[in-house]
């Protein structure tokens, strides 16, 4: 018996790993498909007595295709323009440094190191730019998690609640309770955030004369949708601006639309302004998920910003539980029937 549980516990080891790898690459964009599909839910349920519930899912993803289409077009054109002028702007600078007057030997280190990084560099941006099977493909996961997210809403809410063990319930309701929680206050200091940051994109534009009135609104828009894509994030848009003005001889202006853009669009609000937000609805201290959004984009990439102050939140709801339960000799759970029916909101 002993034998055929080890086979077992292999096997099954052995089909999660395989999973993992398999979904691994995709991760990012099935995970903020699911956060979007959970903003979305109120929506959804709004829609679904009028529509039904599958034809609401798909009339929010046909939305969301014509937005992710859009903004995935956006993101290659501007990728482009900004590798290609990053790249030249490196080629300059190291054309200019070797025509100084320096001595031999550091002359040499240079150029040694310029013929090594230039050509690594050229291929990371290519690689990274114009890889556009890549986005097709992450817009497409991210299309169909969304999608299912939201048709199969309901039945993943009954799901998730029946999961919890009964003799836990207690303890298992108040971690949902803090997750949606935090994860709706998340959201709505995202949602918030964006459109001040497209606004003040938009007056950095007309202050600083990058453009006329039209260009400075469609820059500030931009700015706004991508502040919701990984990594992309506003501080395209400034850098863009940047180079233009460092094209046409004016660093002054290239320096000014540069320090707005760093402090007042992207990426000092997303760690500044956003944990306040987030604290404010949380009741939480404004360290601890300014805490949690660094050490989770350290640890995890742009997930981190989500995923660390929900996980510190939670540890703080096990914290207070593990006192009740083990300082005050309470226990940790009590009676508490699952719901009958869906919440207005998903509890996960």
């Amino acid at each position: 018996m002993k034998g055929e549980a080890a086979v077992w516990v292999t096997v099954v080891l052995v089909i999660a790993y395989l999973a993992w790898m398999t979904v691994s690459p995709l991760i990012t964009a099935m995970f903020f498909a699911v956060v979007l599909a959970y903003a979305a839910y109120p929506l959804h349920r709004a829609l679904s007595p009028r529509l039904g519930n599958v034809p609401s899912a798909r009339l929010l993803t046909a939305g969301m295709l014509l937005i992710g289409g859009i903004t995935t077009f956006k993101l290659l054109m501007i990728s482009v323009q900004v590798a290609s002028s990053f790249y030249h702007s490196v080629v300059d600078f190291f054309q200019w440094l070797t025509s100084q007057p320096l001595p031999g030997g550091v002359m040499g280190f240079i150029q040694n190191f310029s013929d090594q990084f230039i050509p690594r560099l050229s291929d990371y941006l290519s690689r990274h730019a114009f890889s556009l099977p890549m986005y097709l493909l992450q817009l497409v996961v991210f299309l169909f998690t969304f999608y299912y997210t939201l048709a199969y809403s309901d039945e993943i809410i009954r799901e998730i609640h029946l999961f919890i063990p009964e003799k836990n319930r207690h303890l298992g309701e108040e971690i949902l309770k803090s997750l949606n929680k935090t994860l709706g206050a998340l959201i709505r200091a995202w949602l918030v955030l964006n459109v001040v940051k497209g606004v003040l994109m938009t007056l950095g534009f007309i202050a600083f004369g990058v453009s006329d009135v039209y260009t400075a609104i469609v820059a500030g828009f931009l700015t706004f949708l991508f502040s919701f894509v990984p990594l992309f994030e506003g501080w395209m848009i400034w850098l863009i601006a940047a180079a233009y003005f460092i094209k046409n001889g004016a660093y002054f202006h290239a320096a000014g639309i540069a320090l707005y853009g760093f402090f007042f669009v992207s990426p000092m609000p997303d760690y500044t302004v956003r944990p306040m937000m987030v604290a404010k609805d949380t009741d939480l201290d404004e360290t601890l998920v300014f805490i949690g959004m660094i050490g989770g984009t350290w640890a995890m990439g742009i997930k981190g910003l989500i995923i660390g102050p929900i996980v510190l939140n939670l540890l703080l709801v096990l914290l207070k539980e593990w006192k009740r339960a083990v300082v005050n000799g309470e226990p940790s759970h009590r009676p508490s029937p699952s719901p009958s029916t869906p919440s207005p909101r998903p509890q996960a």
